[in-house]
């Protein structure tokens, strides 16, 4: 799906057969301009989801744009102003529903990756995103200076707790060995719940391991014993569960290569964002 089509689903979602206050209230042929600010400090994203809300309900619409996505912001700055008719009022709460949500993603994947600042580590996102917003979810984490795990089960093999309960250990190995002969496939990775499950993913010679709640004190040990392996097949070491931005540092210091971050998409807090209408001579 399009970002045209995102915007316009979300549109006709919010708006239905009318905006029936709006259409009581505000007459028809009256413009009005209108600015959207920051209201705390973070990094914007969904700039360009804002606009179309503004132009796709209205071809009177024009946008102005004061920052673009991956830009940090300050209290009381600008991102945005737009002038047109009543439909700025119809179309205020879906611009903002992007803007808010995908900042408040881009920031909190800022402060991880600042977090680990100086460390070989990078910060990775998940699949826990909302249904239909993936796409523009995992673009807020990459505004955050965020790295891509996968897109979804098609472009890389995750092989996780249930798949080795449900099929067993022998047969995680020969199923690597068939991954590795199939085009497309971006990197192997499998998980580990212990120290000897660590050792065991490791026998099937996986691109990734990857260490799901394990202490930091295992973690620390996994990272040793990974890292005997040649470096032609050491696989890389990535860990998550329980990741949080008191703890992520301690992580990024035991030399893992990435550590990935559910909260990032299910659990950022949005940006606070504001769209107020606006003379000439009060717009910042």
């Amino acid at each position: 799906m399009t970002l045209k089509e995102t915007v316009r689903r979300a549109l006709a979602e919010d708006i239905g057969a009318g905006d029936i206050t709006t259409a009581a209230l505000i007459p028809a042929d009256k413009r009005y301009k209108a600015a959207a600010a920051a209201k705390e400090s973070g990094v914007v994203c969904g700039v360009e989801a804002a606009r179309l809300a503004f132009t796709l309900l209205s071809r009177a619409a024009k946008v102005e744009t004061l920052k673009a996505d991956g830009e940090p912001v300050s209290p009381g700055d600008v991102i945005l102003r737009v002038e047109g008719d009543r439909s700025i009022l119809s179309a205020e709460r879906v611009a903002l529903n992007f803007l808010q949500h995908l900042s408040g993603i881009a920031t909190l994947t800022a402060r991880f990756v600042k977090a680990v600042q100086g460390t070989t580590t990078v910060i990775l996102d998940t699949r826990k995103t909302v249904p239909g917003l993936r796409e523009l979810e995992k673009y807020a984490v990459k505004c955050g200076g965020g790295v891509c795990h996968r897109m979804g089960l098609y472009d890389a093999a995750l092989v996780k707790d249930n798949h080795i309960r449900a099929a067993g250990w022998p047969r995680i190995k020969e199923a690597v060995e068939k991954l590795r002969k199939r085009p497309g496939v971006e990197f192997i990775e499998i998980e580990a719940q212990s120290l000897e499950e660590v050792k065991l993913a490791a026998g099937c010679r996986p691109d990734i391991i990857l260490l799901d709640n394990l202490s930091l004190s295992d973690i620390k040990k996994a990272v040793r014993f990974i890292g005997t392996f040649p470096q032609a097949v050491r696989p890389q070491v990535e860990i998550s569960g329980g990741v949080s931005l008191k703890n992520v540092r301690a992580y990024a210091e035991t030399g893992a290569d990435r550590i990935s971050v559910g909260r990032l998409t299910h659990s950022a807090p949005a940006l606070d964002i504001s769209l107020e209408i606006c003379d000439d001579d009060t717009r910042k």
